[in-house]
């Protein structure tokens, strides 16, 4: 018998579900990792990084930011600070704020160097899921 997961990505404005994935990864705050039918239950927080959720027939990639995610009986809950879907994320937006987080570093003594340092690493993957998600389209 062919199981699959029943996932929810859930930020503070929105919800979606998804049903039948064949898996998922997540970029938990000890490394990325991937839950299939059958995992064991399990509550993780997570990092800045890609959420992937995979069907038998496409991929759908979040960019994410941040929060937890619980996995209890093929059910899989992400409860996230923020997601943007692969497709929606405004490249020049991103890049733009790549470009001040890296300027803000480079004068560390007018700015707060972690919250610099982190809407860097937000930047950065947000770039990085787009790219992904278009390099895949047009293969």
């Amino acid at each position: 018998m062919d199981k699959n997961l029943k996932i929810e990505v859930a930020t503070p404005s929105d919800k979606r579900s998804y049903e039948n994935a064949v898996s998922c990864s997540a970029p938990g705050v000890l490394g990325q990792f991937q839950v299939l039918p059958g995992h064991t239950a399990l509550v993780s927080a997570l990092g800045i990084g890609e959420v992937k959720i995979e069907f038998s027939d496409k991929t759908q990639s979040y960019a994410v930011s941040g929060g937890f995610v619980e996995v209890l009986d093929d059910k899989v809950l992400f409860l996230l600070e923020t997601a943007e879907e692969a497709e929606d994320i405004d490249t020049d937006r991103a890049e733009k704020a790549r470009k001040r987080a890296e300027d803000r570093l480079q004068d560390r003594s007018k700015i707060n160097a972690v919250r610099a340092e982190a809407a860097l690493a937000r930047a950065t993957n947000r770039l990085k899921v787009a790219k992904k998600r278009r390099s895949s389209a047009s293969a």
